[in-house]
């Protein structure tokens, strides 16, 4: 197992951030994940979630 870590440049971290702020924005019940694969972001997931009202 490899212990290097790599720091995404300043391009590609803003990237992130703003894809990060743009996921969570308007969530109001779920998650966001981020993938990483050899020290790099590859996916970011978001799961929402809708909750219902009970009568």
């Amino acid at each position: 197992m490899s212990n290097i870590v790599r720091i995404p440049d300043e391009e590609s971290l803003e990237k992130i951030t703003s894809k990060l702020i743009e996921c969570i924005k308007d969530l109001q019940f779920g998650s966001v994940t981020l993938h990483i694969q050899n020290g790099r972001v590859i996916q970011i997931d978001k799961l929402e979630k809708t909750r219902l009202k009970k009568d």
